[in-house]
């Protein structure tokens, strides 16, 4: 079972990307997923996360900036991150969580992303 985490990169402030995360091994359609991120020096944080019904949640601080969806199809999540700022740089990850739901507690979570590095320049 692998997590493949990409579309990560270097963007000016205000710029938007959007990240992908392709499972394969197994389906996690019946699976909640997640997106945490990790900065130098901080732990790791609750980004976004989505049921297995498409239902999301995001961190305070990132409602109306990022959204997230899930192509079941595809085995795929995406999160689309818009007006982006130096403060979201860090490592992104996802990873599927236990249950059908998204958690904010990584132990939540039994499957992780390698992690795709997102640099948001002034």
């Amino acid at each position: 079972v692998q997590l493949q985490a990409s579309g990560g990169g270097l963007v000016t402030a205000g710029g938007s990307l959007r990240l992908s995360c392709a499972a394969s091994g197994r389906t996690f359609r019946n699976n909640g997923m997640g997106w945490f991120r990790q900065a130098p020096g901080k732990e790791r944080e609750f980004v976004a996360g989505i049921s297995w019904s498409s239902t999301t949640y995001f961190a305070d601080s990132l409602k109306g900036r990022f959204t997230l969806s899930r192509d079941n199809a595809k085995n795929t999540v995406y999160l689309q991150m818009n007006s982006l700022k130096p403060e979201d740089t860090a490592v992104y990850y996802c990873a599927a969580s236990r249950t059908s739901y998204s958690s904010h507690d990584p132990t939540g979570y039994n499957y992780w992303g390698q992690g795709t590095q997102v640099t948001v320049s002034s």
